[in-house]
């Protein structure tokens, strides 16, 4: 009888190693090295059976057996992508779902995982086979009525393409797909579905990364696309080892907090899209709601007559918005100030400040000053500089900012507003609004056609200029 096979695998990074090492040699991490069993893999040969059955029903250049290829005799035209019906979504994904790609959706329990993506499967005119590990059939039809709203729902005449099965095991999984044949597979989640190849239990780093390798490999053999929900662990990181994120060809991330209405969804790796994308979702009753105009939910209407306010033009991805930014300034209470951003990145709020004693000339050595961005969204767009020393300034010295005025723009180490991109859109989003104002830097303005826009562009070359602008 041969004897089983042992080895050490990082659990932050993937590192393999034949012994225990205390410090990863990849990512430097202390005691990460955890002991895996390797045993022949029963499991891949149920997943090439598995994605053998699909050929018949497939006629992908996936499906071929691999060979070695010509860069010249490769196609370059794109795969059609399956269209999920949900417009944020696509979005995220980079236009749509790709034929034999495999997606990991991570996120806090209690998030929304689970219902996103049921109600997207619910929508789709496909045969989805959704694997629960989790949950029971009565649990999941009792939120399927709920999203649904009525058991005569016009999408009720899609139900017979979707399949539900509660398992846990990857084998009996493989032998439900090679009996189904699947054009979708679901799995919710991957923590809790276990081999027969490892000895230990599910959710172990090497369940995980065994299980999510076999559904690759399936996934890859036969063009049917995999979605597996993962978990997050207390650090905002994905449970299990790092590895699974390089396995699989999309992360995406739906972030939020529970105790508010509003989800995000954000795409940390996309082989066939850009990860600046986001989509944006309203929690209701009867589930998820697209959120198709972001400054709806970032902009109020009842900050008039209050300081520290301004309201900045951003992009993420493609998409303009427009966001309000508060900030708080007050006398520290003790000997150290203060400096917390909520939103926005604490370092460069640092260096913001700094420049704003600097080169402006005001004083918040002995300040508390507190930054958040309005409606629970994280914004990276340099163009947030200017208005978040607009809004530090308008706390400090206790003026409003006047209603209908907008800016974006990069700030210098040098006090100088630097250009940013994508101006027009910004500028149209503003316009689209009814803001009458808008502070952008002086070389934007150089190739665009100012007569075109029917609000005022207020050019500036430094943040005196734009500060002047504003107060006067």
């Amino acid at each position: 009888m041969a004897k089983d096979k042992t080895a050490y695998v990082c659990e932050n990074c993937g590192q393999e190693s034949p012994k225990w090492i205390g410090k990863c040699p990849a990512c430097g991490q202390w005691n990460t090295f955890k002991e895996i069993k390797v045993a022949p893999a029963s499991s891949s040969v149920r997943a090439k059976a598995a994605a053998s059955s699909q050929l018949s029903t497939l006629n992908s250049s996936l499906t071929q057996a691999a060979r070695v290829l010509r860069l010249s005799d490769i196609s370059a035209t794109d795969d059609p992508r399956i269209d999920m019906h949900d417009t944020e979504l696509n979005r995220v994904l980079g236009g749509g779902l790709v034929p034999g790609s495999i997606v990991l959706l991570g996120g806090e329990p209690g998030i929304g995982k689970s219902t996103l993506t049921l109600q997207t499967m619910l929508r789709l005119p496909l045969r989805v086979l959704y694997v629960s590990g989790e949950e029971s059939a009565h649990q999941l039809k009792m939120r399927a009525n709920r999203l649904l709203g009525t058991e005569n729902s016009p999408l009720s005449s899609q139900l017979d393409n979707f399949l539900l099965l509660c398992e846990n095991s990857l084998e009996a999984i493989f032998d439900h797909i090679k009996e189904v044949k699947p054009q979708l597979v679901v799995v919710d989640s991957i923590q809790t579905i276990m081999t027969d190849d490892v000895e230990s239990s599910a959710g172990s780093i090497a369940q995980v990364r065994e299980c999510a390798a076999a559904l690759l490999r399936f996934a890859k053999s036969s063009g049917v696309p995999v979605i597996l929900i993962g978990h997050i662990t207390k650090e905002g990181t994905l449970a299990g080892p790092k590895i699974l994120e390089h396995i699989v060809d999309t992360v995406i991330q739906f972030e939020g907090d529970q105790h508010h209405v509003y989800r995000i969804l954000r795409a940390i790796k996309n082989r066939f899209g850009s990860t600046a994308e986001l989509g944006i979702y309203e929690m209701l009753q009867n589930g998820l709601r697209q959120v198709s105009n972001p400054s709806e939910l970032l902009l109020t209407d009842d900050h008039d007559d209050l300081s520290g306010v301004a309201i900045a033009a951003a992009i993420e991805g493609v998409r303009p918005f427009l966001v309000e930014t508060q900030a708080l300034v007050s006398t520290a209470a003790y000997g150290t100030p203060q400096r917390t951003a909520t939103g926005f990145d604490q370092r460069r709020l640092n260096m913001l400040l700094a420049v704003l004693e600097k080169r402006v000339g005001f004083k918040l050595a002995q300040k508390d000053v507190f930054v958040n961005i309005a409606g629970g969204l994280r914004v990276t767009d340099l163009a947030m500089d200017l208005s978040v020393i607009a809004a530090v300034l308008s706390s400090n010295v206790d003026t409003p900012i006047e209603a209908g005025w907008c800016m974006c723009g990069e700030v210098g180490l040098s006090g100088e507003v630097r250009p940013v991109a994508r101006i027009e859109q910004r500028i149209a989003e503003a316009e689209k609004l009814g803001f009458s104002d808008i502070i952008i830097p002086k070389y934007n303005l150089q190739g665009i056609d100012a007569k075109k826009f029917a609000i005022r562009l207020h050019p500036v070359r430094k943040v005196e200029e734009a500060l002047r602008a504003l107060f006067g």
